[in-house]
């Protein structure tokens, strides 16, 4: 009976994994063509914020990450603390290399547009802190370790986002969102943890561990899946109008961002190989270091050069290019793990 019980499991998961890509695109081009012929249902979206993040979004981004922290026991969290390399490599791609690539790029295909080149910086500086946790969880990542990583570079936005920004602007009095960025910490990172850690005490302490890995975990895994679906149908309707009457705007503001995500993820991930590092360790270096917290460069760029400028464009279509491609991060991490660790060559 067990073993019937565990063959479903691994074949519905299975079957999501199999057809995620399929349910991806389904939304995504719903939220395009809700963007482009309801424009109102985006704006009133994008109408409903707190300390300049979205509702809607930030409401969704929690139900994706609660549970992927759920599962994760505070013993995984203090063995993870012990392993300080990734979290110091995720540091150096995100605050030292990151922004040098992005700001050449920048500059390279998007030269004679400064707004547009701005609002490309402002993205690289940005390392993501919302749904990079979910994309670790779907690529089978050691979500302790990630949790680690992903607060300690939240944290560091508050001091270094300022004085990189102005560097790489050639700006002055650079406006930090710092509400945003506290509420984001707290939102995506806090409020997530508490509730999982919470709920995973009182759902062991009166169902048994067996009923919560069996029954609680997949029923709130499929939340989350279903959360993911809904983000991507209102993100992409904030954009659809330009997306589909621009397109070519669009992808000369994509190929930077794109070329950036590639690059970061060429060094990353076979750094964590060459290291020896397990697969869990290299995946979640890889996919926080290629990623951006876009809601923090978009309120920056708005405030630096107005609503309708080309800075804040750049910032609302560059992670819209994201979603694919952390999907396909995903996917070459599963199929490239049985290579993981490395194996060194006996003396």
């Amino acid at each position: 009976m067990e073993i019937k019980e565990a063959y479903l499991k691994e074949s519905s998961l299975g079957l999501w994994e199999k057809y995620l890509t399929l349910w991806i695109a389904i939304c995504i081009v719903v939220g395009l063509l809700v963007g482009r012929f309801l424009p109102e249902f985006g704006e009133f979206m994008d109408s409903l914020k707190f300390a300049q993040l979205s509702i809607p979004i930030g409401v969704l981004l929690f139900f994706m990450m609660y549970p992927t922290v759920v599962g994760i026991r505070f013993s995984d969290i203090k063995q993870a603390a012990r392993n300080p390399k990734p979290l110091l490599v995720t540091i150096i791609a995100n605050w030292v290399i990151a922004p040098i690539i992005m700001t050449v790029l920048a500059n390279t295909f998007l030269a004679g547009n400064p707004q547009y080149i701005a609002g490309v910086i402002l993205l690289g500086l940005s390392p993501c802190t919302a749904m990079v946790m979910w994309w670790m969880f779907l690529a089978k990542g050691d979500m302790a370790q990630g949790l680690i990583n992903t607060a300690i570079n939240a944290l560091l936005m508050l001091i270094l986002y300022a004085p990189l920004a102005g560097l790489y602007l050639g700006v002055s009095s650079i406006p930090v969102p710092w509400d945003l960025i506290a509420f984001s910490v707290l939102a995506f990172i806090a409020l997530p943890v508490a509730s999982g850690a919470l709920s995973r005490r009182l759902v062991i302490g009166k169902k048994g561990e067996e009923w919560f890995k069996n029954v609680y975990q997949p029923a709130v895994g499929k939340i989350s899946i279903v959360a993911l679906l809904t983000t991507l149908i209102v993100l992409f309707s904030f954009a659809g109008q330009t997306i589909l009457n621009e397109p070519l705007l669009v992808a000369y503001l994509a190929a930077p961002n794109l070329l950036h995500y590639a690059i970061m993820i060429a060094w990353t991930y076979p750094l964590g190989y060459f290291l020896g590092w397990k697969y869990e360790t290299a995946i979640d270096t890889t996919i926080i270091g290629s990623s951006s917290h876009f809601e923090v460069a978009i309120a920056v760029a708005i405030t630096l050069y107005g609503v309708g400028s080309g800075a804040a464009l750049a910032t609302v279509i560059g992670p819209l290019m994201e979603v694919p491609l952390m999907l396909s991060i995903v996917k070459l991490g599963l199929r490239t793990r049985k290579y993981f660790p490395r194996k060194k060559p006996s003396t």
